[in-house]
């Protein structure tokens, strides 16, 4: 798995996916540039997150709202006092962590011993094997196990408290190590505020204080009476916006999955107080679904509930994904109860309330949010997608492929016009009329160089869903042949009919 990513992250930058930024300068460290490629497929996926949620619910509705908010902003939803990480440091090796994500992989290597000790034991009994049975009874597995929980707890109590001593302690009795040197020699751990902050024009001191948004919830908190006013909406309804967020995280690592910068798709749908909870099963499964319609396996997916709650939520679920270095978050469902529009009311002073006409009253509504990190999704589609195999009936070089099963809707180029010779004009012009009609309807690519084999190997490389080539009997019948990436399956069709065959396989109702 660590071999894969490393080909995926060479794979990004070598067929226009992403750049590391500034690389000229040596670039900056966990920031990225999405390349020609890449701007295609992250906007694909944010196309497809806006119109599952916006375009097929009546009660949902956008919102774009401005990263620079008012700095009482961020007072009232408690990033200014709470947005905290624990933060340690290795006396030896100089480097950074934060002291919970040291502890989080030291349990994650129990769980993995666990796991190892299971499979032996799996392939020692074949189908008489009782999995349940051996792990409450097998003493390594149980030894594990139990240290697992101890460790959990503790880890769990401490967060929620903010007890920095027991994180220090933690680490001090599993003998975390500095994971590239060894060393132990760790700092009192201490909390480290995650925000970004600048100045307004030029008011210098607190009174000019501005911060980069850490999230974008917050400024569809405060536009929660605008939104519902102009657009008359009833609760329940929800407001979706996808926009920039800035953390200026202790250990950004992982390529895209963790950075200072990134985006957000996120929604908080706004319903009456007590009934949270059916809202919040009811997107979990419907954010689920929409994971699981663009064919990646449900293996791949799994939930993992909360064990220690924001200060908001009193409901919290992540959607995680299987990555090349493990199960992590992708999406998080929260049920954040009342406490974001509460606090902005006490600390600006005005009402965010909403008033039911049908029961005469008026309240704060919960809020059900689902939170989606588009970069993590770009880099779970990636990884999903990437795929070396033997080509069939080809020989030597051209045996082997290196390809991008990305579905077809959110795939960065939809089709790829190819002319087999590029020395003879008559098939180029035919080639470039066809690609001048096909591009209204679809992002197309039109190649000439090189031999086609190398052309379909390059179009697989970046996820083209298919190819169409243009040869003699083309200019004879008006036919061309169109090539399937995933089955590589060609057949001869009418040019009249691509851009029907095409679309119908693109289509988003394809997805919904």
């Amino acid at each position: 798995m660590e071999d894969l990513f490393k080909k995926l992250t060479s794979h990004c930058k070598e067929y226009g996916f992403i750049y590391p930024s500034s690389e000229i300068y040596d670039g900056l460290s966990a920031v990225y540039d999405y390349a020609p490629n890449g701007v295609e497929l992250k906007n694909n996926i944010k196309t497809y997150w806006w119109k599952s949620m916006v375009q097929m619910h009546q009660n949902i509705v956008g919102l774009d709202a401005a990263i620079f908010m008012h700095p009482k902003t961020w007072k009232a939803s408690g990033h200014v006092d709470a947005f905290n990480d624990p933060l340690v440091d290795n006396k030896d090796s100089k480097k950074r962590y934060r002291a919970d994500q040291l502890i989080e992989d030291y349990l994650d290597k129990l769980e993995a011993k666990i796991s190892k000790e299971v499979e032996k034991a799996r392939a020692k009994f074949g189908a008489s094997f009782d999995e349940t049975l051996y792990r409450a009874t097998n003493p390594r597995v149980v030894e594990n196990k139990t240290k697992q929980d101890q460790i959990q707890k503790r880890l769990t109590d401490a967060m929620t408290s903010g007890d920095m001593a027991e994180l220090k302690k933690i680490i001090e009795d599993c003998e975390i190590v500095d994971p590239d040197t060894g060393s132990r020699n760790w700092t009192e751990v201490r909390q480290f505020n995650l925000m970004f902050n600048t100045q307004l024009g030029n008011i210098a001191g607190e009174e000019g204080k501005l911060y980069l948004r850490p999230e974008t919830a917050q400024g569809i908190f405060v536009n929660f009476l605008n939104v519902q006013k102009t657009t008359r909406q009833k609760i329940p309804f929800g407001i979706a916006q996808i926009g920039k967020a800035f953390r200026n995280e202790i250990v950004a690592r992982q390529f895209i999955f963790r950075m200072r910068e990134f985006e957000q798709m996120e929604m908080q749908f706004f319903v009456k107080p007590g009934e949270e909870m059916q809202w919040y099963e009811y997107w979990k499964e419907k954010r689920m679904n929409w994971h699981l319609a663009l064919g990646t396996p449900a293996s791949k997916y799994k939930f993992h509930n909360h064990e220690n709650l924001a200060h908001y939520a009193n409901a919290a679920v992540d959607i995680q994904f299987d990555f090349p270095f493990g199960f992590k978050e992708l999406e998080g469902i929260h049920s954040r109860t009342d406490f974001d529009l509460k606090s902005h009311q006490e600390l600006s002073g005005k009402k965010l309330q909403y008033f039911d006409t049908e029961a005469n009253e008026n309240f704060i509504p919960y809020v059900v949010e689902t939170s989606i990190g588009c970069d993590r999704m770009f880099l779970a589609m990636l990884s999903n997608a990437y795929c070396e195999e033997e080509v069939p009936d080809a020989e030597g070089e051209a045996s082997q492929r290196v390809v991008l099963k990305l579905h077809p809707a959110i795939a960065p180029i939809k089709c790829a016009v190819l002319p087999l010779l590029k020395n003879k004009p008559e098939l180029v012009d035919k080639a470039r009329t066809i690609f001048d009609e096909l591009k209204f309807s679809f992002l197309c690519q039109y190649d000439d160089k090189d031999a086609i084999g190398r052309r379909y190997r390059r179009q697989d490389a970046i996820g083209t869903p298919y190819c169409v080539t243009i040869d003699f009997d083309t200019l004879s019948d008006e036919t061309v042949t169109i090539r399937d990436r995933d089955t590589l399956k060609q057949e001869r069709i009418p040019i009249s009919a691509i851009e029907q065959i095409i679309s119908e396989k693109i289509a988003w109702k394809n997805l919904f």
